[in-house]
């Protein structure tokens, strides 16, 4: 799956930039946290993730981890 730069929602711009920034983590399942609080667009994270464009950080199975931009936005 691939989603290009005009396919983005303002939204997930938005989530692009906090990932860049060091607020987002990434939980079980792609499940998305920025600063510290439950993404309410859970969607947004899985399709971000699943494009390849935000991924976990390194860490252990099951607890949350830093997200981190991959593929062009890294």
């Amino acid at each position: 799956m691939t989603t290009r730069t005009s396919t983005l929602t303002g939204r997930d711009r938005a989530i692009l930039r906090a990932v860049a920034a060091g607020h987002a983590e990434l939980g079980t399942g792609s499940v998305l946290y920025v600063d510290g609080r439950y993404c309410s667009d859970q969607t947004a994270g899985w399709r971000l993730t699943k494009a390849g464009l935000i991924a976990a950080a390194q860490g252990a199975t099951g607890e949350r981890v830093p997200a981190v931009l991959v593929g062009s936005y890294a």
